[in-house]
């Protein structure tokens, strides 16, 4: 990971520069401690100063890069007394890291222990671990896996949490991140870039989930033991005892489901008293059904039953992917 980054990191000589040129430079307000030795510059200027130990014990890259002989003479740029703007004198190094300010300050207050304002999307953080990683800071990248896995992240960008999970082989994120996917149409041309970045060992075991849940359901749903009425060869109507139920009410029901499930994997939609398969055409026909004797007319099928135990058949579906 750090030699990647070695081209981007550049530790400017002193006679590269005048003076002038650091005339308008400004410190970043958190990070201007006139005892720090060390001076990072983004690309838009800022400088930032930190201890040299602070960034050996935190940063592989820079463990590796301080242990690496260092020129004799560099510019030293050191604050003025409102720690803010800049002036120079011959002593000490800046170290160019072509970043951003923003994923600067954030990288620099996770490794310095210093508070973070809250992450406003997944953007930022995905621009934040990826300066982690390259920087190979395993404290941050720690600090930033425990933020992923909160609720507002893994319900708004479930496969990209999967995805970063699975990057960083953080096992537990990934499987919640993964019943999260269920909800998600992944045939939905949206979801093509991300999709691209994950490896196809990564996402065998999300199309493998919604394989064994469809396979599952459809189980459960033939059942003759769940469904008495609707899948036993012969099933006779309890209200008059005589007449045989045709049962094609309940199967086109069953195929209208199954080709749900394979559509939309969480089944939420499935075993619902007012909306989704509530509204169903099929769903109609099944509950109106009704025996065709004369004089009985019973109805072939107790919905509230049949629909408690169709969200029953939902629940014992499997939640995540395998380990």
């Amino acid at each position: 990971m750090a030699t990647s980054l070695y081209s981007k990191i550049q530790i400017t000589n002193a006679f590269n520069f005048a003076p002038s040129q650091f005339q308008s430079s400004i410190y970043h307000p958190l990070f201007a401690s006139p005892e720090a030795d060390v001076i990072l510059r983004s690309l838009e200027g800022t400088l930032y100063r930190l201890n040299s130990l602070t960034l050996h014990q935190s940063s592989g890259l820079f463990a590796t890069m301080f242990s690496l002989p260092q020129p004799k003479t560099h510019y030293r740029v050191q604050p003025e007394r409102n720690h803010r703007h800049l002036r120079g004198t011959l002593e000490s190094e800046i170290i160019d890291v072509y970043e951003n300010d923003f994923v600067l300050d954030r990288i620099l207050r996770l490794v310095s222990g210093l508070p973070l304002p809250k992450w406003e999307s997944l953007d930022e953080i995905e621009l934040v671990l990826g300066v982690a990683e390259k920087w190979d800071t395993p404290g941050p990248i720690a600090q930033i896996r425990l933020t992923i896995g909160t609720p507002d992240f893994l319900k708004a960008h479930p496969l990209r949490v999967y995805a970063l999970a699975k990057h960083f082989d953080w096992k537990r994120e990934a499987k919640i991140a993964s019943t999260h996917t269920l909800a998600l149409n992944l045939r939905d041309a949206i979801h093509t870039p991300i999709l691209k970045r994950i490896s196809s060992k990564d996402l065998f075991p999300l199309f493998n989930l919604r394989r064994k849940r469809r396979e599952r359901f459809k189980e459960l749903i033939n059942s003759p033991e769940r469904f008495t009425a609707g899948n036993r060869s012969i099933y006779h109507c309890l209200r008059c005892g005589v007449a045989q139920l045709d049962n094609r009410p309940w199967q086109d029901l069953k195929n209208a489901m199954i080709l749900e499930i394979e559509r939309n994997p969480l089944g939420d939609t499935l075993g619902m008293l007012t909306g989704g398969m509530s509204e169903w055409p099929e769903a109609i026909a099944c509950w109106e059904a009704r025996c065709e004797r004369e004089g009985c007319g019973g109805l072939n099928y107790n919905m509230v039953t049949t629909l408690r135990q169709i969200r029953a058949c939902v629940n014992l579906l499997p939640q995540t992917i395998e380990d």
